[in-house]
């Protein structure tokens, strides 16, 4: 049998065109059941509060339950990698702060490869940190802090949430950008390091600005700076650690990513959804009493902040030498 030359293009054209359709029929349809949403850290936490935030929006707007799934443990490793082993349906999401950044360096051995096996869907919000000293710190500025603590190297305490932790490695990049020697003093969590620091028994500490802004406006801790590249809007009195130090940047961000070859256009109406959720006046509020501020974006903008946050905290890891015992 022949087939005119219309109709061989006619063909071919379908051969590609249907594909496509049905990829846009997909996504349509999506979600047909339940998602779940992992969140690798414990319950109440920032992490786990921005992933009930944005999956009770999109729970909302799709029509089907958002299901919050806590899996602790290990930094968040274990609920990354029961996230990104999971089947790329669409129907197992992941929300992560910045933890699979940094430890894409600080362990050497994973079952997975973050920037391999996720499919960044989306930034959902971001917190930066405060530097903040005990009250018996003879420095009111940060350029005193630095200038007290050159002249004192090795003498100056700060706690951490632990080793390799956010707050650990935002400490690290500003020993290295200040030139100053402190004494990391690593605790199990970021509440306890608060509260040695309130105690004095450390006399600094990053904190997150949600979990700080009390305890400044309280005076039991002395703000020095915070550590995103603008000033916090709840603190503006507070300068930006990068007015002294330019280049300094380190925050904490929310996301979610799905499994790698999860469909691009699950990936595109998620993104546009959540996008929609952000702009949302009422979502923004909700946000802002948690002292985050919303992350808009797109998914090839969060695939470029985990490259270029993984090469950031690679160094300062490298330079500092640190290491999970």
């Amino acid at each position: 049998m022949k087939f005119s030359r219309r109709m061989v293009l006619h063909l071919g054209l379908s051969a590609l065109v249907t594909p496509a359709f049905l990829r846009i029929g997909w996504a349509q349809t999506y979600p047909a059941r339940p998602v779940r949403m992992i969140v690798p850290f414990a319950p109440a936490g920032t992490t786990d509060i921005s992933a009930r935030l944005i999956g009770q929006w999109l729970s909302d707007r799709l029509g089907q339950q958002f299901v919050i799934e806590n899996r602790a443990g290990a930094n968040g490793n274990i609920g990354t990698e029961a996230a990104l082993k999971a089947g790329p349906d669409g129907y197992t999401l992941l929300m992560v702060d910045a933890s699979p950044t940094i430890n894409a360096t600080l362990y050497d051995k994973l079952n997975f490869n973050f920037v391999r096996d996720a499919a960044p869907v989306a930034t959902v919000a971001r917190v930066p940190f405060i530097l903040v000293v005990h009250p018996s710190v003879p420095a009111k500025t940060l350029p005193e802090f630095i200038a007290y603590a050159q002249a004192n190297p090795g003498r100056i305490n700060y706690g951490s949430a632990g080793r390799g932790s956010t707050l650990h490695v935002a400490a690290e990049l500003f020993k290295m950008l200040a030139g100053v020697d402190l004494v990391h003093v690593p605790y199990k969590g970021g509440g306890p390091a608060i509260t040695d620091a309130i105690g004095g028994q450390v006399q600094a500490v990053f904190i997150p600005a949600p979990a700080g802004i009390e305890y400044v406006r309280g005076g039991q801790l002395r703000a020095l700076g915070v550590s995103s590249a603008n000033r916090f809007r709840t603190l503006p009195d507070v300068p930006s650690i990068s007015e002294v130090i330019s280049e300094y940047d380190a925050i904490t961000w929310y996301g979610l990513v799905a499994p790698r070859d999860t469909s691009t256009a699950i990936v595109q109406a998620l993104n546009k959804e959540i996008n929609a959720g952000l702009a949302d006046p009422k979502l923004q509020a909700r946000f802002a009493e948690l002292g985050a501020e919303v992350f808009p974006g797109s998914s090839a903008d969060f695939s470029k902040l985990i490259a270029s946050e993984i090469e950031k905290w690679s160094k300062v890891i490298r330079t500092a030498n640190i290491k999970i015992e």
